[in-house]
């Protein structure tokens, strides 16, 4: 089954079977690599990617289900190869440890502050209830979000 798509800003098409995940197709096929297979049950967050605008379990979608549809993930973020401010945030508050779960928090983060640029303690923890991370304790992730958000309001430089 042939599927066309939009992923990271690049069209791309396809041949997949019905019963590839989109997680499977963005690593084995397109060698974009940051989404990471956690638990493949939808739980852990750390195959989070965007799909129109929508943070998605990338485990959790099948590769016929995004034709026609935008995807981005982590590797899209950051322009020309440099670090997006989310990502500048988490390395300087610290919210990296392993960071196997990383790029997750990192696009969930994202898909929060193209909707709130100025969330609340509680905006950033409900958005980011699906990403597990069982290095950091989360509070860095915390701050490395509100962070992120100032720097994208460009309140800090």
């Amino acid at each position: 089954m042939k599927v066309a798509f939009t992923v990271n800003g690049e069209r791309v098409e396809a041949d997949v079977n019905g019963r590839t995940r989109l997680l499977d197709l963005l690593r084995d096929r397109l060698f974009l690599t940051g989404a990471k297979e956690g638990c493949g049950e939808g739980e852990c967050g750390a195959c989070t990617v965007l799909i129109d605008g929508r943070a998605t379990n990338s485990c959790l979608v099948l590769a016929p289900q995004i034709d026609g549809r935008d995807v981005l993930t982590v590797e899209g973020i950051a322009p020309d190869g440099g670090m997006h401010p989310i990502q500048r945030a988490f390395v300087e508050k610290g919210a990296v440890q392993c960071g196997f779960c990383t790029p997750g928090f990192i696009m969930s983060t994202y898909a929060l502050l193209q909707e709130n640029p100025n969330p609340t303690d509680e905006d950033i923890k409900t958005a980011l209830e699906g990403n597990l991370c069982r290095c950091t304790g989360y509070a860095k992730i915390l701050e490395a979000v509100h962070y992120a958000a100032a720097l994208l309001r460009g309140d800090v430089k």
